[in-house]
């Protein structure tokens, strides 16, 4: 959502800048725009659209060595050049580019406007300029920290003065920045995609710092409280990965990259041999395992269904108390916080701001936070100071896919090891441990031969309405399928539990109505198969997922697809794939901008 990038060194700053925006593309963004200093102006170009469409418009061959720029998701004003970042001051010398949002700018907006200034846009953005233009008097860090001292609500911002054209002054309340030393150069971001190709030395931005950057290097200081130590940290090399290949999507990319993804999540914490596993990352004793009375998940969308698959997990295998909670709802209900409950914050990005804030809501009332996520440095991580990274890599595609079975993956880790430590013997620990690491031959298999998906697309890809099923794990895997088709293929379709079918959603179903059922050879088998027979008996044509081998599950579905046999609570991991796939055809057949879904955000920052 939104992302920003700077530089200043010894290269030309304009290409280095697009490229910056292109790798931020996956984001999500309707805008971009940039700003440089030539012969001693200010120079910004904006355009609505794509990255591609701001590359046109500007020459590579500008001699700047130092310029801002940015991709904007719209909050605040419709989708317009004017309302495109970077936004400039009065006096048209301080640009700044800002992710987040002016809870107060109503407020700051019409102040300024009584001073005289003349708005160009709807942003609460542009009030941070003019606001800098203020108080500046030669020393660009104090104007920018008097003019924030103002701000309320959520910043990561990026501001250029004509005056000073080789420094950059960036700050950060609650959206993520990240600084990337060079050699003889610098860069600034909202996210290590963009700083990758030049550097992987980098300095996360903490909340309440502001930094000062030129081509030596950064300094940093508290807002309020003086001078920090910027704590250098290196990006693993994986993270530098940022290409298609031979892939016409990074959705189908990494969906097939889910055999490696699985694996690295399980590689070194399994314990076969043990019949337990290890997450040295919670660090966690067994007397700790054992003081724990519940576990609460904590997410938001997919993360939030990998919560589902998770929460259901840890109480059949560990039998502890467990429950998924969506973040954004969590926060706000005033929830009982208990010192004795353990509280997982689970996020791709590990910026959620819905999960973040959640997590805060926990920490402020004394209870114990871990993250579950993939970013490393990620804000979420460091918040939380212990958790479990999830190691998917990068995913670029705004859908999650491999980020989801990853997620999955590592909790089920996390309850093999509670369970050890509460109540499953040996024998059904190695069981567990052997199924865990079987998964990822098993999901290449599927991979490899996924079945009639084709069949299934010509099924739904112009139906006005598609309902998913499934009961038990594979409710939540029903739902990260629709959720999946929204996403890609805007289409539109619901996810319940089968049992709740006649409840309600029944009256839905008529002639030729898609329904998509998720029906392991599990505990739900046969329940599910009957719900099976009353959507069937209203006419609906019928995809089944199954196990291989449920030859009467398979003789249900008008197309059937089946995954390979697992554990019960390692079905989801298997389960998911076909929907992942049904979702990626579906949207190529329509034409749908896959990797880049309107309206859709891969980090979603802002509440």
């Amino acid at each position: 959502m939104c992302g920003i990038i700077g530089y200043v060194g010894h290269r030309r700053a304009v290409p280095v800048l697009l490229e910056g925006l292109r790798r931020l593309e996956y984001r999500g963004y309707d805008s971009a725009g940039l700003a440089f200093v030539d012969d001693g102006d200010m120079s910004t170009v904006r355009r609505v659209g794509r990255v591609a469409d701001l590359t046109a418009a500007v020459s590579a061959e500008v001699g700047s060595h130092a310029g801002i720029a940015h991709t904007r998701w719209a909050t605040h004003g419709g989708v317009t050049e004017e309302n495109a970042h970077p936004h400039i001051d009065s006096t048209g010398r301080i640009a700044v580019v800002h992710n987040g949002i002016v809870e107060n700018a109503t407020a700051l907006r019409a102040k300024l406007e009584s001073e005289g200034v003349v708005f160009q846009s709807e942003t609460d953005t542009e009030v941070i300029p003019h606001l800098i233009s203020s108080f500046y008097d030669g020393d660009a860090t104090a104007a920018v920290v008097s003019a924030l001292s103002l701000i309320q609500g959520t910043y990561g911002v990026a501001v250029m003065f004509a005056d000073d054209p080789d420094r950059i002054v960036v700050a950060r309340n609650g959206s993520p920045l990240v600084i990337g030393l060079g050699d003889g150069e610098t860069l600034v971001a909202s996210d290590t995609q963009a700083l990758v190709r030049y550097t992987r030395r980098v300095v996360f931005l903490e909340d309440g710092e502001i930094a000062e950057v030129d081509a030596r290097g950064v300094v940093t200081n508290r807002l309020k409280d003086g001078p920090t130590e910027a704590r250098v940290q290196v990006i693993e090399e994986e993270w530098g990965v940022g290409d298609k290949g031979d892939f016409p999507h990074y959705m189908a990319k990494e969906i097939d990259e889910q055999p490696s993804s699985i694996q690295r999540c399980l590689r070194g914490r399994v314990l076969p041999h043990d019949g337990n596993a290890k997450l040295g990352g919670l660090d966690l004793s067994p007397r700790d395992l054992l003081n724990f009375n519940r576990v609460v998940l904590l997410g938001c969308g997919t993360s939030y269904h990998a919560c589902l698959t998770g929460a259901m997990a840890i109480e059949r295998l560990a039998r502890v108390p467990a429950r998924a909670e969506i973040a954004s709802e969590f926060r706000y209900r005033n929830p009982m916080i208990d010192p004795n409950t353990l509280y997982f914050a689970v996020s791709q990005s590990g910026e959620t701001a819905d999960t973040l804030g959640a997590i805060k809501e926990v920490q402020v009332r004394g209870g114990q936070a871990m993250g579950v996520v993939n970013v490393v440095g990620s804000t979420i991580a460091r918040t939380c100071g212990r958790g479990v990274y999830v190691h998917s890599g990068p995913e670029i595609a705004v859908a999650s896919t491999k980020a989801f079975t990853s997620q999955v993956t590592a909790l089920m880790v996390f309850g093999l090891m509670l369970a050890r430590n509460r109540v499953m013997a040996p024998h059904e620990g190695k069981a567990f441990a052997e199924a865990l690491l079987a998964l990822p031959d098993q999901v290449a298999a599927y991979l490899e031969n996924p079945g009639p998906i084709e069949a299934a697309v010509e099924l739904i890809h112009t139906a006005p309405y598609i309902l998913f099923l499934g009961r038990g794990f594979s409710h939540a895997v029903a739902l990260e399928g629709a959720l999946k088709l929204k996403e890609v293929a805007y289409l539109a379709c619901e996810a319940y539990p089968a049992g709740e079918m006649k409840h309600g959603p029944i009256a839905m179903m008529e002639e030729g109505t898609p329904v998509i059922v998720v029906v392991p050879d599990d505990a739900f088998r046969d329940k599910t198969l009957s719900n099976v027979s009353e959507c069937r008996a209203r006419g609906a044509r019928i995809t089944v997922i199954h196990t291989e081998g449920d030859a009467e599950a398979a003789a249900v579905g008008d197309v059937s697809i089946a995954v390979p046999r697992s554990i019960e609570p390692l079905m989801p991991l298997l389960t998911v794939l076909p929907l992942q796939l049904l979702a990626y055809q579906t949207a190529v057949k329509l034409g749908c901008d896959v990797d880049k879904p309107r309206n859709l955000a891969k980090s979603v920052t802002v509440e």
